[in-house]
């Protein structure tokens, strides 16, 4: 058996041309641009590229994008009131603040500062709780674009045997949370887990989101279970030249691409979906704020 390749840059494309043309609908049927506001506090090189690329992709599918760049040392009252007055802002319906922040920020108190219906990274507690108990919610952006490739490749999920390795807040707990919502039934593993490899081979469905590279080998893998690799992970790749690395992702690519139909490659998979999505959530923000229709497939 060779594994259908899920292809999430050709995938995330086609997210991003259904945002840009539900944001021209909004422009000319309504006068309304949504809006994404970016802080970046600190000079982490990759927090900068991503960051670019948010506000790149942005503008692409026509919102307005606004990046906010702070010092290294700025102080935890001015980073707060600079969310506070994009809370105010009508013209604002997405913030993002970048993570990691510095060590002297405060991460959940910056999170929780975010007006919850502007919170296009689904992080603050109340989107948390939303999701939760299945209610409306923003929902984070790469277990949604993870839920997005499943349903267009099963259609339906309900009734299928879903394994979830890892359990953080911002992968693996509001992926299972989905994964629940789409009537799987759904066990969350991780690195402690018991006969882990037991409970990954009944799986029809398999998200690894545990952040350890190639952890989970082909043998692992039900035949014909579709793979999610949400882990990327920088190796040494001396055979490349010195200095070169190369990515991987938690799931060992070759042996389980033998085993499984269907699998997301790193990179090239979950990735590019990650930013789809932030667009896809800051317009059903927008929308949500102007009591506008929501756009379809786009949200859960």
């Amino acid at each position: 058996m060779s594994a259908e390749i899920l292809d999430g840059k050709a995938f995330a494309a086609k997210v991003r041309a259904k945002v840009a043309d539900h944001v021209g609908r909004l422009k000319a049927a309504h006068g309304i641009t949504p809006g994404l506001a970016v802080v970046l506090v600190g000079e982490d090189a990759a927090s900068q590229v991503y960051v670019r690329s948010k506000g790149k992709l942005t503008v692409e599918v026509g919102m307005n994008s606004h990046t906010h760049k702070l010092d290294v040392d700025t102080p935890e009252v001015d980073l707060l009131a600079l969310i506070k007055q994009l809370n105010n802002d009508a013209d604002i319906h997405g913030i993002l603040v970048q993570l990691p922040l510095p060590k002297h920020l405060n991460e959940a108190l910056v999170i929780n500062s975010i007006d919850p219906a502007k919170d296009v990274d689904g992080f603050h507690i109340s989107n948390v709780g939303l999701l939760g108990t299945g209610q409306k919610s923003m929902v984070p952006c790469t277990p949604l674009g993870c839920l997005m490739m499943l349903r267009e490749h099963h259609g339906s999920l309900s009734g299928l045997d879903a394994v979830v390795i890892g359990r953080s807040n911002i992968v693996g707990k509001p992926m299972a949370q989905l994964l629940l919502g789409d009537s799987c039934t759904v066990t969350i593993a991780h690195s402690r887990t018991r006969d882990l490899a037991d409970v990954v081979r009944r799986a029809d469905i398999v998200v690894a989101a545990v952040g350890r590279p190639e952890m989970v080998p082909g043998d692992w893998i039900k035949p014909g279970a579709t793979v999610i690799d949400v882990g990327i992970n920088r190796l040494d790749a001396p055979e490349r030249g010195i200095g070169k690395t190369r990515l991987v992702g938690d799931v060992d690519f070759a042996s389980a691409s033998a085993v499984a139909g269907a699998i997301t490659p790193v990179p090239g998979g979950v990735g590019p979906m990650t930013i789809a999505c932030l667009l896809a959530n800051t317009l059903t923000a927008c929308c949500r704020a102007n009591g506008v229709a929501e756009p379809e497939g786009l949200t859960v």
